[in-house]
């Protein structure tokens, strides 16, 4: 399937444009470049609006504010694409935004790596939208319809700016609940290329890893710790390494070619767990993955530890990499007094003097928050922690505003 053939395969759907008059509040949070427009900061709407409508915004005076994409579905109601100055929001557009998020990531490994991040949403000015690659497919995942009218000229950008040979359509949870929004299209559609077969190959760091693009979490991988498995290889020489949410196996292959000696994944999911031994194999050729012990353990994290705990086992180093626990701010409270039990029971399966990696990807929980709790589980369980670096996000997932910031990773000894 070529690009006009994708082309020819997307919906026309014609958009309007509205105009809006919004609260002081918001009018200085625009200024300020914060990306987002809630519905209850505007005052006055020319209209109703329809999903991907191009939502004019204007302060008091009657003077541009921004422009955006309007959303009824949600009450993130406007996705801001242009403030300051208006701009006609159009394939050179996006062309010029795609330009400067391929800018911001010239500093990866090539040669080494083809699977990570092309566009971080509202971080790289296109909010709403994520464009992942591994090798010659992108994964375009959309998390509000808003974008449907415009992916013809999203499509035609993104072929002209990156080389692609296919690029898969994945929608969040919340769009496909409105299918009428979607004007035919679903979940891990094909845009441009061939047919899926199978899951799709690329390469991290010299390491060969598969992405189920259309049914795996996220876009297939957690591109995103990249930078952190790495600082596991170099921790893992002689060592046995404990991998908690190991999903398929990223940080576990890592410590295996950084020379650990045994390895256990541990993760709910027994299909994930299968992709880890099939990523084992894959780097086979790599003599320290060969050589270590790679063991599978299906089950409830929390469950799991208790159990290791029992049995008395212990590991030189534990990585903790749960999932969001916080989606909402009304879940703050209960993630902390997970994270908190987690540690505690990290640190049950850690050797004395052995490394702990605690990460959080939840975006509700600050970073201050989530160290602090951290260390006053390890403090309560008088096994004190001596950090030695805590990280945030790798350079193609850049942070663009306050709520952008959501991965935070703390390595210490215990």
């Amino acid at each position: 399937m070529g690009v006009e053939d994708g082309l020819a395969g997307l919906p026309r759907v014609e958009t309007r444009r509205l105009a809006l008059r919004v609260t002081p509040a918001a009018e200085r949070a625009i200024r300020a470049g914060h990306p987002w427009l809630f519905d209850q900061s505007i005052q006055q709407q020319s209209g109703d609006g329809r999903s991907g409508d191009l939502a004019v915004v204007f302060d008091r005076k009657g003077r541009f504010l921004a422009v955006g994409l309007y959303d009824p579905l949600t009450p993130l109601r406007v996705r801001l694409l242009q403030s300051g100055a208006p701009a006609p929001i159009n394939r050179a557009w996006f062309s010029a935004r795609l330009v400067d998020a391929l800018r911001r990531r010239a500093a990866l490994p090539s040669a080494q790596t083809n699977g990570y991040r092309l566009v971080h949403g509202e971080n790289d000015g296109l909010p709403g939208l994520i464009l992942d690659r591994y090798g010659a497919t992108a994964v375009l995942k959309l998390y509000t319809a808003a974008w449907i009218p415009h992916l013809r000229e999203v499509l035609a950008a993104a072929t002209a700016v990156v080389p692609l040979e296919r690029l898969v359509l994945r929608l969040s949870r919340h769009v496909q609940q409105h299918p009428a929004a979607l004007h035919g299209l679903e979940n891990g559609r094909v845009l441009l290329g061939p047919l899926l077969d199978g899951p799709v190959a690329f390469v991290e760091n010299g390491l060969a890893f598969e992405a189920d693009v259309v049914q795996g979490q996220k876009t297939g991988f957690f591109l995103d710790q990249r930078d952190n498995r790495a600082r596991v290889e170099a921790l893992a020489r002689g060592k046995t390494v404990l991998n908690v949410f190991a999903y398929t196996g990223g940080f576990s292959l890592y410590a295996a070619r950084g020379g650990a000696t045994q390895i256990v994944s541990l993760d709910l999911s027994r299909p994930a767990l299968a992709q880890a031994e099939r990523h084992f194999k894959l780097n086979r050729s790599i003599p320290p993955v060969a050589a270590a012990r790679h063991e599978i353990l299906a089950g409830d994290a929390f469950a799991a530890l208790t159990q290791l705990r029992e049995d008395r086992r212990r590991f030189d180093l534990v990585v903790l990499d749960p999932p969001a626990f916080a989606r909402r701010s009304d879940e703050v409270a209960r993630a902390l007094v997970a994270y908190g039990r987690l540690t505690r029971l990290a640190l049950d399966a850690l050797r004395p003097g052995g490394t702990l990696v605690a990460a959080s990807c939840s975006s509700r929980v600050t970073a201050d928050a989530f160290f602090d709790v951290v260390h006053a589980a390890a403090a309560a369980a008088q096994r004190p922690l001596r950090e030695f670096e805590r990280t945030g996000h790798p350079v193609d997932h850049p942070i663009g505003f306050k709520e952008g910031a959501y991965l935070k990773c703390l390595f210490a000894m215990a």
